[in-house]
């Protein structure tokens, strides 16, 4: 008997130290670099550990974006039909989706009766 090992799809699945995916540090890296604007304001006060709060907060919401998915659930619209999907897929669409004056293109499909 022999073993067939099922193909997985292993894109965006390399890891840089260990949680990291490669599109996780870049988002990760993103969210610290804002995070490093707030620093850099709230140094210049005298407030250095405010600013360092910041560039952990917002490397942490980077990183929750580039890793997670939204749940599965039923119980908001929101999560009814994006379930499954990446944060920042859906935050992307949801850009398109503003840069396009809120626009919604939906093709019908008459049903045309011959009388």
């Amino acid at each position: 008997m022999q073993i067939y090992e099922i193909p997985r799809n292993y894109r965006g699945e390399s890891r840089i130290l260990y949680i990291f995916s490669t599109k996780a540090l870049a988002y990760t890296g993103v969210g610290a670099l804002i995070g490093g604007l707030f620093y850099l304001i709230f140094s210049a006060i005298g407030l250095t550990m405010v600013g360092i709060f910041f560039v952990v907060l917002f490397g942490v919401i980077g990183f929750c974006i580039g890793t997670f998915k939204i749940p599965e659930s039923k119980k908001f619209k929101l999560t009814e039909k994006t379930g499954g999907e990446a944060i920042d897929d859906v935050i992307k669409r949801w850009i398109k989706f503003k840069k396009g004056k809120n626009k919604i293109y939906i093709y019908l499909k008459e049903d045309t009766k011959d009388e």
